[in-house]
C-alpha cells in the first residue's frame, strides 16, 4: 500500500511540468530563514486501514521562524476532525512554551464567556499534541532535515523521491524529534517527495509511513500527509489572544477548576 500511494503522489506531483531547479536548495531556504519571518502551508492528511477505510483532516496556518528554521510560533486552523473545527496558536520552541486551543473538543470544556484555553505546562512545543497524530513529520524549513532528504533520495526534475527512518530524521529535525512519534519504532520508514520551485524553495512535501507501534488504533494504519508551501520568507507576527477570552482553566463533568498538575 505503502508503494502504491508513493507512486501515485509521484505521479500527481509530476503532473505538471517540471521547472529547472536554478538554486541549491538548503542555501535558497537559509536566505529566508530570519526572525520575524516565515512561511504558509495547506495540508490533507489520509489516514487508511487495511479495509481501505479513510479518515481525512485539513489543516492551513502559518509558522514563524527562529533564525535557524525551527518553529518560534504557530498558527494553525484544522477542519475535517470528529470535533469540529479547532484552532491552535503555539509559542516557544524551548523550555516554557505556551499553547492556546480553541475549538474542536477544548471548545466543549471551555468556561461561558471564554474561547481560549491557555496551556502553560509544556516542557516544549509539542507540536502533535497541538496538531494531532496526523500532522506532517517533515519539516523542510530545517536546513538539516532538507540536506538530508536531498542526500537520501532520488532527483527528477523538480522533485526528489526517497525514504528515511524515524531515527535518522529525529537525529537531523527537532520538529521530528519534539513530536509524540519520538520514542516509536525507530525503524519506521517514512517515504517522502519534495517538489522544489525553480528557485529552489520547497513547495510541496509528500509523505506516508505505516504504524508499527504507539496508540492501539493506529498500528497497521497507513498515513498519507500531502503539504504544500507558499510565501517563504514572508514577514510573519503572531500574536496571543485576547487575555479576556483565555482561561487556564477548563469544565469537564461539571467541575470548572480542572487543571493539569504542575
Amino acid at each position: 500500500m505503502i508503494t502504491a500511494l508513493v507512486a501515485c503522489g509521484a505521479l500527481l506531483a509530476g503532473a505538471a511540468p517540471a521547472q529547472a531547479v536554478t538554486k541549491d536548495p538548503v542555501q535558497a531556504l537559509k536566505a529566508v530563514l530570519a526572525a520575524g519571518h516565515g512561511m504558509y502551508f495547506t495540508e490533507t492528511t489520509t489516514l487508511l486501514d487495511a479495509a481501505d477505510e479513510r479518515a481525512e483532516r485539513r489543516r492551513k496556518g502559518v509558522f514563524e521562524f527562529d533564525a535557524k528554521g525551527g518553529a518560534k510560533a504557530l498558527d494553525v486552523t484544522t477542519t475535517g476532525g470528529e470535533h469540529g473545527r479547532e484552532r491552535v496558536i503555539g509559542f516557544n520552541h524551548d523550555i516554557g512554551g505556551t499553547s492556546y486551543s480553541s475549538g474542536g473538543l477544548v471548545g466543549k470544556w471551555l468556561k461561558k464567556g471564554k474561547t481560549w484555553w491557555k496551556d502553560s505546562h509544556q516542557l516544549h512545543l509539542w507540536h502533535t499534541e497541538l496538531l494531532g497524530y496526523d500532522e506532517q513529520l517533515v519539516n523542510p524549513a530545517e536546513p538539516a532535515t532538507l540536506a538530508a532528504l536531498l542526500k537520501n533520495g532520488q532527483p527528477s526534475g523538480d522533485t526528489i523521491t526517497g525514504a528515511i527512518t524515524f531515527k535518522r530524521l529525529e537525529q537531523v529535525s527537532r520538529w521530528a524529534e519534539h513530536s509524540t512519534h519520538a520514542g516509536w519504532d525507530p525503524d519506521t520508514r517514512l517515504d517522502y517527495t519534495v517538489t522544489l520551485t525553480s528557485a529552489g524553495l520547497v513547495s510541496r512535501v509528500q509523505s506516508t509511513f505505516t504504524f508499527t507501534d504507539g496508540l492501539d488504533e493506529l498500528v497497521g494504519k497507513t498515513l498519507h500527509v500531502d503539504t504544500r508551501y507558499s510565501r517563504w520568507g514572508g514577514k510573519v507576527s503572531i500574536k496571543a489572544p485576547d487575555l479576556r477570552a483565555t482561561t487556564t482553566e477548563l469544565c469537564i463533568e461539571g467541575i470548572c477548576n480542572w487543571r493539569l498538575p504542575g
